[in-house]
């Protein structure tokens, strides 16, 4: 049994299609409110079939084998984090809160709005699917629109524009499964999508709008942040992997052989060379340098033109001046952050790490960006048990929302 982790240590468990991954941060003294990386871990992971559990037993073996790694090189013992949510199985829908200000005076209270967003959050869903989370995006008093925060003011009627965030209950119950077995306190679930966000976008880029693409080995996960909040979340069954077995069968060769490929060749720049060259497993292999850009060229392209039927679905193709932030493992694909410009007809850049110190060249690979930016969060938010009420766990999300201004109330 795990040691309780230390209440100064701050931990971010991605647990992703091919790997798990964990960022241990503490605050850094000489940047107060700023996190310090000091130590991460990583492990494959054979037990998840596009972001959802499908063998709890490899998945929670994955998890041990990551954290083990973090603690041996962050000397924190861990028994709790903050862990993303993924796969096909969630989805965003918007919904809106209506209530009516019953006090004397008249004045907006914090109660008042947790008890909006609640009122937002009775919608049907189906019996198999929850809310995970509760984004405001804007609220109305007597009419007046654009309010960011009603709290304080005056009014008769408070109303709230929210996107709500489901998930299937028997993929969120397997993924708990498989971190009760791991011995592991989940303190937040949030998006895989939202967590990379904190991580490499900073407060202008989300108040302009801006598309974060967090491309993972089985999953793409999508979020859109305007006017600081986010509008719309989605996750899509695509990812590197596919990549992967389009390259062994357009190449036909085995999957270890394709994965090799693609990591060491696949590109989305023009190859002057001929032919790639590859000796793996004391075996030779030639293949057509054009074949495996075009093959790869081909998938990345599907995924870019689902990405923009979803913006097209919100109103969001081509008018997102903060553009396109690119992360996850298949962001590091040479040539993608040109290849969504010119697809997406937006800027198009792949996410760097911000406002963290540390370890941080051990974790610039943009496939650590959610862990760093579930470490973060986990830094932010009170943990909240799997018992606690509607209001609290929207209290929770609020927070979530207004990182950039709760970070300033951190002390050291």
């Amino acid at each position: 049994m795990r040691d309780s982790t230390p209440s100064a240590s701050f931990i971010g468990l991605d647990v992703g299609s091919s790997t798990v991954r964990c960022v241990v941060g503490v605050l850094d003294a000489a940047n107060p409110g700023k996190p310090s990386i000091i130590g991460h871990g990583m492990a494959a992971n054979n037990g998840m079939r596009r972001g959802v559990v499908a063998h709890i037993e490899d998945v929670t073996e994955a998890i041990v084998h990551a954290l083990t790694e973090a603690e041996r090189l962050s000397g924190v013992h861990i028994n709790g984090a903050t862990v993303n949510i993924n796969g096909a199985h969630v989805s965003g829908m918007n919904s809106k809160g209506v209530i009516a200000i019953s006090s004397a005076d008249r004045e907006i209270t914090q109660e008042d709005r947790m008890r909006v967003e609640e009122a937002a959050t009775i919608v049907q869903l189906p019996s198999n699917r929850e809310i995970i989370q509760v984004f405001a995006k804007n609220y109305r008093l007597d009419g007046q629109d654009n309010i960011k925060d009603p709290v304080g003011m005056h009014g008769v009627r408070l109303e709230v524009d929210t996107h709500i965030v489901t998930a299937a209950t028997p993929n969120l119950r397997n993924l708990d499964m498989a971190l009760e077995k791991a011995q592991v306190t989940v303190h937040n679930h949030t998006l895989s999508s939202l967590a990379a966000a904190e991580a490499v976008m900073d407060r202008s880029q989300k108040e302009a709008g801006t598309l974060l693409l967090d491309i993972g080995a089985g999953t793409t996960n999508i979020v859109v942040l305007e006017d600081g909040e986010v509008q719309h979340v989605a996750v899509l069954p695509i990812g590197g992997a596919h990549i992967t077995n389009d390259l062994a069968i357009g190449l036909k060769t085995d999957l270890d052989v394709a994965e090799a490929v693609k990591v060491r060749y696949a590109s989305l720049l023009d190859n002057p060379r001929r032919d790639i060259r590859l000796k793996f497993h004391d075996q030779d292999y030639i293949f057509a340098a054009e074949e495996v850009r075009m093959i790869t060229e081909a998938r990345v392209e599907e995924l870019f033109e689902y990405v923009q039927k979803e913006l097209t679905r919100i109103h969001r193709a081509r008018k997102l001046p903060g553009g396109v932030v690119l992360t996850g493992g298949t962001a590091k694909l040479p040539g993608i952050a040109e290849f969504a410009r010119e697809k997406m007809q937006l800027a198009s850049r792949v996410g760097k790490l911000h406002s963290v110190s540390g370890l941080v060249d051990t974790v610039a690979d943009p496939a650590y960006c959610s862990a760093v930016g579930l470490m973060m969060l986990d830094m932010l938010l009170v943990p909240q048990t799997a018992a606690s009420s509607t209001v609290a766990s929207q209290a929770s999300t609020k927070a979530m929302n207004l990182v950039d201004s709760l970070w300033r109330k951190i002390k050291p």
